[in-house]
């Protein structure tokens, strides 16, 4: 079997700055990392608070490229003043370390909550959705479009606000009318909550956000998205051309008013949604839901965290509601007499999207290859990634955060060396790291590649390993390179081929498509050399399984 080219070994972590003094910034302790950053809480000493400090990694400080990327995010969501937005509040170079500090939200993301409480009751729901709207609509006062509204991007913090992190992706329409671009290249959104028209690749403003806002609410509140599959391709489909199942078919608890907000949310035409969040906030302030405190504001304008109107000396019921569930979430509910209150949520095991594969046309392909945000402050929320129960209950939470820092916690909290079934949960997580660093770090991703190609305990891992092997070479202009890697994609699939029961048509195709387009006819031309008869079409049998026996 051929085997890809060997690749440098893996490069060393960054050196951990954990007590390290940067002007007026202590560094405490690290909160997470990424492809492109590095998150600390560090006190700033003149003002005596803490912050996130985002430092942009060395080995990419010195592309001016990327240090103009990361100034230009910062500058693009440092123009958002609002309660409900996360803040910047400085960014510079020291000592050579070019850093953002930015307002640091203790507590957890809506994911994360989602994940380990399911469906939230209809006031929580509620209270979360109009503080989002409500950052939506300052944002939308700016002529500034988030694109990528999801739960990992709504912050929810112990005192019971909610902050919309990351508009560093924001794209900027000028008083001239003129579009903006905050980094370089074309970005969108997740599949999984995407506008048609950012599928599409078309235009789009703030209406698109909108679309978004009603992806995350149906999750909210049904405890499942509205669209689900298997790949972001499946999903990104179903947002074109189906039309999501019914909320009261998973709550028929749920007033029909609400229900009727969050379908014309995910209407697929632009003009058929609200037009603004302005809008949306004005149909949710006339919901009758009981639980639902009374004082809101009467002028759109005078929304802000918290988002209704408070007395000198009490908060309002609804985000009061919201911070006891977040406390509870930390551990810190006040104490009673029988001790201090806990509360655990049982994780929940969801179906997530499964392995990338290439598409054709517009804004999806914009999506597979687009640069990851240098500003993604969602894994700032938590401080850790908490451990689960078993290596498999962490691999599901970490697809469900789906963040660099998520599935590194994998082979942190589970060693691969310590047990079969964590090495093979650990491959896994590195093929997800490799899709994630693939966009800006495609040397760290060419080294996880180059380890799944390399290894025994799964074929199809190896083979993905390699096809990505492949396609990275392809990009790099080296096709010498790329071929002889999809040889030994052939022969691992051809080794398999000679005991797959199913129809061969459709397993090569489920293959080639994972490839560039310009490696699909080699992959082709090499299974064809290597097995002639590639029509036979048998009995179905689970791929990769092996007869009885054998």
């Amino acid at each position: 079997m051929s085997s890809p080219d060997p690749q440098p070994a893996r490069s060393q972590p960054p050196a951990n700055l954990t007590g390290r003094r940067l002007g007026d910034y202590h560094l405490i302790r690290r909160l997470g990392r990424g492809g492109m950053a590095e998150v600390y809480l560090a006190e700033q000493g003149s003002l005596r608070r803490q912050v996130a400090f985002k430092v942009l990694r060395s080995t990419l400080a010195k592309e001016e490229a990327y240090v103009r990327r990361f100034h230009n995010e910062a500058q693009a969501a440092a123009a958002l003043v609002h309660a409900n937005i996360v803040q910047i509040y400085e960014v510079g170079c020291l000592e050579g370390i070019h850093f953002i500090a930015q307002e640091y939200v203790a507590g957890k993301n809506l994911m994360q909550l989602l994940a380990r409480k399911g469906p939230l009751d209809v006031t929580l729901a509620v209270n979360i959705l109009r503080q989002i709207a409500a950052a939506l609509h300052r944002a939308g006062q700016r002529g500034v479009t988030h694109r990528d509204i999801k739960p990992e991007n709504v912050l929810l913090a112990t005192t019971g606000e909610v902050k919309v992190a990351d508009f560093g992706l924001a794209r900027v329409t000028s008083s001239d009318g003129k579009v903006d671009l905050t980094q370089v290249g074309i970005t969108m959104g997740t599949p999984l909550f995407m506008s048609p028209e950012q599928i599409e690749g078309g235009n789009i403003d703030p209406r698109s956000d909108l679309y978004s806002l009603g992806v995350t609410a149906y999750q909210m509140l049904a405890g499942r998205p509205p669209f689900e599959g298997d790949t972001p391709l499946s999903v990104a489909v179903q947002h074109l051309n189906n039309e999501p199942k019914s909320l009261a078919r998973w709550r028929p608890d749920l007033d029909p008013s609400l229900i009727a907000i969050i379908h014309q949310l995910l209407q697929k035409k632009p003009e058929e949604r609200y037009q603004s969040a302005a809008q949306l906030l004005g149909d949710l302030r006339g919901l009758q839901i009981a639980g639902l405190d009374e004082q809101w504001p009467v002028e759109v304008d005078e929304w802000t965290t918290p988002e209704v109107l408070i007395t000198s000396n009490q908060k309002a019921a609804a985000t009061q509601r919201l911070q006891t569930v977040m406390m509870a979430e930390t551990n810190v509910l006040p104490k009673t007499k029988e001790g201090p209150k806990r509360l655990v949520w049982p994780v929940m095991a969801w179906s997530a999207l499964a392995l990338p594969i290439a598409a054709a046309g517009g804004g999806l392909v914009a999506w597979l290859t687009q640069p990851t945000p240098l500003l993604d402050t969602a894994t700032a929320a938590a401080d850790v990634i908490e451990r689960q129960e078993s290596v498999g209950a962490q691999f599901d939470y970490a697809r469900q955060l789906w963040t660099v820092a998520a599935f590194e916690s994998v082979l942190e909290h589970f060693p691969p060396a310590e047990s079969r079934e964590n090495e093979l949960y650990g491959f896994r997580a590195k093929l997800q790291l490799a899709y994630l660093l693939e966009p800006d770090n495609p040397d760290a991703a060419m080294n996880y590649y180059a380890e799944l190609a390399a290894q025994d305990l799964d074929w199809q891992l190896r083979a993905f390993g390699m096809i990505g092997v492949a396609n990275l070479h392809s990009r790099s202009g080296d096709r010498a390179a790329a071929a002889r890697s999809v040889d030994g994609v052939a022969d691992v699939l051809a080794q398999e081929e000679q005991i797959y029961t199913g129809n061969r048509q459709e397993w090569h195709a489920r293959w080639t498509q994972r490839l560039d387009p310009a490696l699909r006819e080699d992959l082709s031309s090499a299974l064809r050399s290597r097995l002639p008869d590639n029509s036979a079409t048998r009995p179905a049998r689970p791929l990769g399984s092996r007869p009885a026996g054998s």
